[in-house]
């Protein structure tokens, strides 16, 4: 059975730091783009980053740019979000995804997904 279980998720002040890991398990994703989403309350559910399978390439939604990193490691099975300079507004559930097959900004290309973890940034 394939799992994705995220991490690392919390309460934190605006300005504050926090680093996401989902590690995998049940099969190997080092052929296979990952990303991570997130969804608010009344929001739809919105990209964040991805990476490639090598991650050599790595996509960022222009509200996290220069912010937010996207890594993974492969021999571990797990992708990390590290999240700099929190605001309010990034303030949802975060969704580890896996397996896109398609462009990787799209929630609908992904064939995996994770439960969430909360994060919320105080002002």
């Amino acid at each position: 059975q394939v799992q994705l279980v995220e991490s690392g998720g919390g309460l934190v002040q605006a300005g504050g730091s926090l680093r996401l890991s989902c590690a995998a398990s049940g099969r190997t994703f080092s052929s296979d783009a990952m990303g991570w989403f997130r969804q608010a309350p009344g929001k739809e559910r919105e990209f964040v980053a991805a990476i490639s399978w090598s991650g050599a390439i790595t996509y960022y939604a222009d509200s996290v740019k220069g912010r937010f990193t996207i890594s993974r490691d492969n021999a571990k099975n797990t992708v990390y979000l590290q999240m700099n300079s929190l605001k309010p507004e990034d303030t949802a559930v975060y969704y580890c995804a896996a397996a896109s097959r398609g462009d990787n900004r799209y929630a609908n290309n992904y064939n995996y997904w994770g439960q969430g973890t909360q994060v919320t940034v105080s002002s």
